[in-house]
């Protein structure tokens, strides 16, 4: 018995040590990453991320407007693979609030609304050029039963102001959902943090505005970071507005605000855009009648060309009998 005890006491503090390392593990593999999972939070709560009124669902958290612009090629043949752009320029020298209120480069993400029947390409499909410009980028469907809506992001903005997709077009040979024709494409592009966060409250990325009139009487630093400012009112009632870190105070002690009226500056410097454009899936056939049609064209103007001189040479000889 004595010797169980012994050997109990002497195998504990290992069995402590691969306890903790499982526990520190497991924390790192299960626990979530709030932060990344903010551009794709859209999946589990949009069945679609473009609304009925035309509207991706992206600009629900992300408020403020930033240009978005997209180049496709103006018609592509079936089962084909062609690059779709998309640009979401921003100045680089800008930097953002982050979470803890300190200072950070922009990332940026798109999400690319295609028509049915158009996805990724497969990489064996894809031209060397293409992969060159593609890079190791990585793409992912929006659902399983959705690959023509792709997503991308976050990636660090500095290196990718223009994001190029490699998509494959749909064969109506092999698909009868598809037909030749023209559709449409919509893409949203966005750079920097959302001002509002999935829980629907507000992110440290927006002005703080006084939420009564009055006489700022006290500004007390928090420790975490951000102050809390005390509105003393008409009334005589004592109004404390929270500033997240981040924003930088506009209001000193003694100065006197309005409801509504903004107590920080903006820190906001991203935005979300989106775009509509158009495609025509063209049919091979088509292309070689037009080229037919062009040739035969071509071929009878030269024919009545020759012919009109060959009567010009008959009149000519007559006239000179």
């Amino acid at each position: 018995m004595t010797a169980f005890i012994s050997s109990v006491r002497r195998w504990r503090p290992v069995a402590v040590a691969l306890a903790t390392v499982l526990l520190v593990l497991g924390g790192v593999l299960v626990h979530p990453q709030p932060a990344a999972a903010y551009p794709f939070w859209a999946q589990e709560n949009y069945e679609v991320p473009r609304e009925a009124t035309g509207r991706i669902v992206c600009a629900n958290c992300h408020l403020a407007a930033k240009p978005t612009k997209v180049e496709v090629p103006q018609a592509v043949l079936p089962d084909t693979v062609f690059p779709l752009k998309v640009e979401i320029p921003y100045d680089l020298n800008t930097q953002q609030v982050l979470g803890d209120g300190s200072k950070g480069g922009l990332n940026v993400g798109a999400v690319v609304v295609l028509p049915e029947g158009f996805k990724l390409a497969p990489a064996d499909r894809i031209p060397e050029d293409l992969a060159e410009e593609v890079g190791n980028t990585y793409f992912m469907p929006y659902s399983d039963t959705q690959e023509n809506i792709l997503l991308v992001g976050p990636l660090p903005g500095e290196q990718y102001q223009e994001i190029v997709f490699p998509i494959l077009s749909p064969d109506p040979a092999t698909n009868k959902a598809v037909s030749f024709g023209k559709y449409q494409i919509h893409v949203g592009g966005n750079r920097g943090r959302g001002q509002v966060y999935p829980t629907g409250q507000n992110s440290n990325n927006n002005a703080v505005n006084a939420s009564a009139s009055g006489t700022v009487t006290d500004i007390e630093a928090q420790t975490g970071g951000g102050y809390a400012v005390s509105i003393i009112t008409e009334a005589g009632d004592t109004v404390v507005d929270s500033i997240p870190a981040g924003p930088e105070l506009l209001v000193s002690e003694g100065d006197a605000v309005e409801a509504g009226k903004p107590l920080t500056t903006n820190p906001n410097v991203g935005g979300f855009g989106q775009m509509d454009t158009e495609i025509v899936l063209q049919s091979p056939n088509r292309v070689k009648g037009l080229i037919a049609f062009v040739a035969a064209v071509m071929l009878t103007q030269i024919m009545l060309v020759l012919k009109k001189k060959q009567v010009e040479r008959v009149q000519a000889a007559e006239m000179s009998f």
